[in-house]
């Protein structure tokens, strides 16, 4: 597992996850899964387990951390998984 913190957010990246890009993050006892977009955006995972104990200001605070630091969440995935955007 890699892991970055941003700004009191944990996002963490599993070897052995799957596509497309993504990070799990963790703030305020929350935890919300966040997909690193082709264009570079981010947005909330369609998954079902997305947000677990998260608030509208936990969510809002993780996605306004990982839209920062994309570059550097896109770059611990691709240490993992090679081949971020191949469905």
């Amino acid at each position: 597992m890699g892991s970055r913190r941003f700004a009191g957010v944990r996002f963490a990246v599993y070897p052995n996850d799957h596509r497309p890009p993504h990070v799990h993050a963790y703030s305020d006892n929350g935890v919300v899964i966040v997909d690193l977009l082709e264009d570079r955006g981010v947005a909330v995972s369609k998954r079902k387990d997305a947000i677990r104990n998260a608030k509208a200001s936990t969510i809002r605070k993780v996605l306004v951390q990982a839209d920062a630091h994309h570059n550097e969440l896109m770059k611990l995935w691709e240490k993992f998984h090679a081949n971020p955007y191949n469905r």
